[in-house]
């Protein structure tokens, strides 16, 4: 079954107008309720279907698959069975949800595999073995660069020649709905002499997006531009909280450490690459040329429109800033191809954040830290109230969509409160 855009789907699901979870995506993700353990999902306006019981009732008797291969607390066997079979399960159960499908529509087991949404409680998608982190928008690193170093030369000399990252901490990603604990650490005013130990008074979110991989490499191999995607199984929403404070003193030499790892919140659906297909675009001119590792033969930049979200406690949310994933500088498979050309190895289930997702326009900034420059201008909410930075009681939603005509991609939200530091 083809989701191409030229071809209507219509499904027997109510999904309602501006769902993110429409049958042309069909993401997938791991949920339990009160009766159910963990186990494997495929989202579908508000209900999930419940792969196992798909399974049970030989809807994928076809494909032999691994026994119990849906009752998972991750998606990391599932994923690393191949492309192809986790396409293939992804296009029977759209065949399965079609309109004019009766299969599963009129199977005495539909209700036992359609599932509400709003019962599950939804876990992290896959077990992380490593992450990395780029700095991929050449607007947030410019902006960086004009506030801390020298204006007229916001870009390190590197920057344009090859995707800056550094890895991160794994054990600290988590789901959609975890609170998170501002973080304490040391902290240096400019007027001050030495540094202060305390909670940091720069808590930032940073709007990004997330692949995760879905095909091992060997230790001494690399992934070329031209088979990155062939290793790029899906995509979060990724929301990694930052302490400003902290992070600005102890980066110098050696980079993010303690002003990072404390959290990094992602969305619960990972969107295939398959329904992602049709919102790809070319990416931003790239002056002066890449080396020809980095070079691409087709696009792999793509139109998701991206929001971040304030909500006070107590208080109605405000957006306070709106941005695309295809304003970036550099795309997915020059991210990974860069990651693999030196042999590092990769792993199913390891996830490659983008680095904030800015834009031209104030409104765009994909950060506090551009929206607010760095504390020298407030942000103001609906409510009346402003913000330089995050406040405990505050919670932050990040919004995911890709849109084409009446086609909507989307990925639902990833959102956390800040509580007080302990």
């Amino acid at each position: 079954m083809s989701d191409s855009p030229t071809n209507t789907l219509i499904t027997w699901v109510e999904v309602t107008k501006n769902s993110d979870f429409t049958i042309y995506n069909l993401p997938f993700g791991v949920f339990q309720n009160k009766r159910l353990s963990s186990r494997i999902g495929i989202a579908i306006g508000d209900k999930i279907v419940d792969l196992s019981v798909l399974d049970q009732e030989g809807f994928f008797s076809d494909m032999f698959l691994p026994e119990g291969v849906f009752l998972s607390e991750s998606l990391n066997d599932l994923i690393g069975l191949g492309k192809a079979i986790t396409k293939k399960i992804r296009e029977r159960v759209q065949d399965l949800l079609l309109a004019d499908n009766e299969k599963l529509r009129d199977h005495s087991a539909r209700g036992k595999v359609m599932v509400n949404r709003k019962e599950a409680t939804m876990l992290l998608p896959v077990k992380i073995g490593d992450y990395t982190d780029f700095y991929s928008s050449i607007e947030h690193a410019t902006n960086v660069g004009k506030m801390f170093r020298d204006p007229e030369h916001a870009l390190l000399p590197n920057w344009k020649h090859l995707p800056v990252g550094y890895h991160g901490r794994a054990s600290s990603i988590i789901p959609s709905g975890v609170p998170i604990t501002r973080p304490k650490g040391q902290t240096k005013d400019p007027e001050s002499d030495s540094p202060v130990f305390g909670p940091t008074k720069k808590l930032d979110f940073e709007a990004e997006l997330a692949f995760i991989t879905g095909k091992p490499t060997k230790l001494g191999d690399s992934v070329s531009t031209a088979d990155a995607e062939d290793y790029i199984f899906g995509f979060v929403l990724f929301n990694d909280w930052s302490a400003r404070d902290i992070q600005a003193w102890e980066y110098v030499p050696l980079g993010p450490f303690l002003g990072k790892s404390f959290a990094s919140s992602i969305s619960p659906w990972v969107v295939t690459l398959e329904a992602l297909e049709q919102f790809k675009v070319a990416g931003p001119v790239q002056e002066p040329e890449v080396l020809d590792y980095l070079k691409c033969d087709k696009p792999h930049s793509f139109d998701i429109q991206l929001e971040m979200y304030i909500q006070p406690d107590g208080e109605k949310s405000s957006k306070v800033c709106a941005s695309n994933f295809k304003n970036m500088y550099w795309n997915v498979a020059q991210q990974l191809a860069h990651q693999t050309v030196n042999g590092c190895n990769i792993n199913v289930g390891d996830m490659m954040a983008s680095g904030t997702i800015s834009g031209q326009e104030p409104d765009s900034y994909g950060s506090m830290l551009e929206l607010s420059w760095n504390g020298k201008e407030s942000v103001k909410l609906e409510s009346g109230t402003e913000r330089k930075f995050i406040e405990d009681g505050d919670t932050v939603i990040m919004k995911g969509f890709a849109e084409k005509g009446d086609i909507r991609v989307g990925f639902g939200e990833v959102k956390a409160k800040v509580l007080p530091a302990k």
